[in-house]
């Protein structure tokens, strides 16, 4: 068990593992995660956070694969080996994240394609799960609008997993890729006294450079962007239609990106592209009080007489049953 806890009263340290999954392979996958949840842990990380989707994999082929045809055999054949790979939170497929967590004593952000029992358990939604260094599951966030083609596999999440933690100093957060762009989205998180947000990527220099450092500076909060990578190399020949994905495929199609900016919108780790590391940063609170000195966006910057803002934290489904304490949309 990891005893060190890289904190002093104000200073904790982070971690962003940068790493490509065995694509469309959840078990292969979830055991590099449990591998560099213990590096982070040995390395006194209290938190180490994973790119979007990342078990058991973004759903790169539909740029590449005539997606949007409509009653492919082709998509749908890739599609149901990668609802057969979806995490089952309910079943306990992430077990062993959470005990390596409960193990390292760190808490992790991870991305993941759900296949959740509430809502039938075949179809698929892009998930951010937020497990506390005790190894529990604190947060299951659903994405809540998949982006443009990812519309094809992924439905649409709800406001449930929209929660902050505390991860002492901090109060932590998070968002999936484009999300991260939706200004209530975010104004939600800071109304939760979100001093750290992590936004999680498929992967992508471009994704990473920019937003990383607005959002820091809007929030006056210390902002990571956790990426993944994927190469034409990292496909499996074992995959339905292998051949056809490697031929369509680019040599490159994430290159990482993952970076932290600190509250004034500055570099703390500038980004970094085409290598899978461990990236290991520490960040400071007192920053972040030092910089909402002048401006606060949930607090004293705040005209809540005037603006505010309504979450509807229902899960949503489409099954009510009245009484029954099951109910996911009674939590």
């Amino acid at each position: 068990m990891n005893q060190h806890h890289g904190t002093t009263a104000d200073q904790i340290t982070v971690g962003i593992a940068q790493i490509a999954p065995v694509w469309l392979d959840r078990t292969q996958t979830q055991a590099k995660i449990v591998d560099f949840i213990a590096e982070a842990g040995s390395l006194g990380c209290r938190l180490v956070a994973f790119g979007e989707a990342l078990l058991p994999g973004y759903p790169f082929w539909i740029e590449h694969t005539d997606g949007a045809r409509f009653e492919s055999d082709v998509q749908k054949e890739i599609f149901a080996h990668y609802a057969h790979q979806g995490v089952d939170i309910e079943a306990g497929d992430l077990e062993p994240v959470c005990r390596a967590a409960r193990e390292q004593q760190v808490a992790v952000m991870l991305g993941c394609v759900e296949r959740p029992s509430d809502r039938g358990g075949h179809s698929l939604y892009c998930t951010l799960a937020y497990i506390d260094a005790s190894g529990t599951i604190q947060s299951v966030h659903r994405k809540l609008v998949p982006t443009y083609e990812e519309r094809l596999c992924w439905g649409n999440g709800d406001g449930h997993g929209l929660r902050t933690h505390p991860l002492s100093p901090f109060r932590v957060g998070g968002l999936n890729c484009w999300e991260n762009w939706v200004p209530l989205a975010r104004a939600a998180l800071y109304a939760q006294g979100e001093d750290l947000h992590v936004a999680v990527w498929p992967g992508n220099l471009r994704n990473t450079v920019d937003i990383t450092r607005f959002v820091a500076r809007e929030s006056r909060s210390y902002v990571i962007s956790a990426a993944g990578l994927l190469r034409s190399a990292d496909i499996g020949t074992q995959l339905p239609h292998a051949d056809a994905l490697i031929a369509a495929a680019p040599k490159t199609l994430a290159d990482g990106g993952s970076c932290i900016a600190g509250p004034d919108g500055e570099w703390v780790v500038e980004p970094v592209v085409g290598e899978e590391r461990l990236i290991v940063a520490t960040l400071d609170h007192s920053r972040v009080r030092a910089a909402r000195h002048n401006f606060d966006p949930a607090g004293h910057y705040a005209r809540p007489d005037v603006l505010q803002l309504s979450l509807n934290r229902a899960r949503q489904g489409t099954l009510r049953i009245p009484g029954d304490k099951s109910d996911p949309q009674r939590h």
